[in-house]
């Protein structure tokens, strides 16, 4: 139904939205600015529009010419806490705000590919639900719309559910990657606090140290990953934040470490959250002081239904030939909130190479970091891709 000189019709309206979405970033779930500009984008077109209560969230309805099932679009809204350090024209505006992660380009595709399905409306043997979604960057928002019923939104629950992100690095611009089962991590975050009792540098038989315990902790919770999970189905524990002590001489009463876990299965995630428990716990009772554990599941593995991976995997290689639409060979560390959509609707989640021409991918400054650059043309490309799944499932569903 699409091919991508539909989306290069659309190149410059949706480059200047994602101009200056990137120009004024807004964090979390509370995203007024960013709101306006996609309810002001969408104007015109013939969509049933609802925004959310608890956050700010868009979500449109557009209703096919014939009868069929409802399939979902989404594209997440919200920026990083970071303080822009790139060349670009159209950098933030806005202090200790960036759009590192390529969500404006979310964003603007999802506009785009709005436009298109607009465009074909009487051809679509259903409907698609597009979700404008706050709060991915750890606040949950997609679980948020969830509960705010974006998945019924049409009147029946959607029977397939599709997102991308574009890459900053690793993918060349327009590649498109998906893969069936795990595509994405299942991310906790750990804050362990030690405590004992303090003293003087000089007498340590007289405290009750915490701060050899924590590097201990340290060490043993990386052995439990090596020792204790399958290679095959793996893990990552990295502790990232150490706070203990304010002098060379003075023995802390207590001290803090802050971990993220990343997992693939549930079953490793349910052994390494037991295990982390348990190696810490244990040092802990080792050295005679007490510790506390706050241990936060924020998002599950993010799963790809292995018909729709499928389906997604053809579809992009319809658009962009075999040499640049692929299976990925193994999933991604990162986590996203797309997973609470897919624990409930069977979709797919795509990748989208974004590096500009000229920048090896395997050197470019990846996702999150102040100096990461997103090429304008990713946009055409994902509008189309969007579009195209939206319009060839219902078209699937209907035959």
């Amino acid at each position: 139904m699409f091919s991508l000189d539909d989306g290069h019709r659309l190149a410059d309206s949706l480059t200047d939205l994602r101009h200056a979405l990137h120009r004024e970033p807004e964090l979390g779930l509370d995203l007024p600015l960013t709101q306006a500009k996609v309810l002001a984008a969408l104007r015109g077109l013939p969509l049933e529009i609802e925004t959310g209560k608890a956050l700010t969230s868009v979500t449109a309805v557009l209703r096919g010419g014939r009868p069929g099932p409802a399939v979902l679009l989404r594209a997440d809204m919200d920026a990083l806490p970071v303080q822009e350090d790139s060349d670009v024209e159209y950098a933030s505006q806005l202090p200790g705000r960036m759009h590192a992660c390529g969500h404006d380009l979310h964003t603007a595709a999802l506009v785009g590919a709005a436009r298109l399905l607009a465009e074909r409306r009487d051809e679509l043997a259903g409907d698609v639900v597009l979700m404008f979604q706050p709060g991915e960057e750890g606040q949950g928002g997609a679980k948020l719309m969830i509960d705010e019923g974006v998945l019924d939104a049409a009147g029946e629950r959607a029977v397939a559910a599709y997102a991308l992100h574009v890459a900053a690095t690793a993918l060349p611009l327009g590649a498109i990657v998906t893969r069936p089962g795990s595509i994405l991590a299942a991310s906790d975050s750990v804050t362990v606090t030690v405590t004992g009792s303090g003293g003087h540098g000089s007498s340590p038989h007289l405290a009750k140290d915490p701060i050899p315990a924590m590097c201990e902790m340290v060490t043993a919770l990386q052995t439990m990953v090596t020792r204790g999970v399958d290679a095959f189905d793996p893990a990552v524990v990295t502790v990232g934040a150490i706070r203990a002590g304010s002098a060379g001489n003075v023995i802390p009463h207590s001290g803090t470490f802050e971990a993220t876990v990343r997992t693939f299965s549930t079953a490793t995630h349910k052994a390494v959250r037991d295990g982390f428990e348990r190696v810490v716990r244990g040092i802990a009772s080792a050295h005679d002081l007490y510790v506390g554990i706050d241990y936060r599941e924020n998002y599950p593995v993010t799963v790809n239904d292995t018909a729709e991976a499928a389906f997604a995997l053809r579809t992009a290689v319809g658009l962009a030939g075999h040499q640049r639409a692929f299976n990925a060979p193994k999933p991604m560390a990162g986590s996203e909130d797309f997973a609470f959509v897919l624990n409930e609707v069977p979709g797919a989640y795509l990748g989208v190479g974004a590096v500009p021409p000229g920048i090896d991918p395997r050197t470019a400054p990846m996702n999150h970091a102040p100096q990461a650059v997103f090429d304008d043309r990713a946009i055409p490309v994902s509008a189309v891709l969007l579009a195209q799944l939206a319009a060839r499932r219902l078209q699937e569903s209907a035959a």
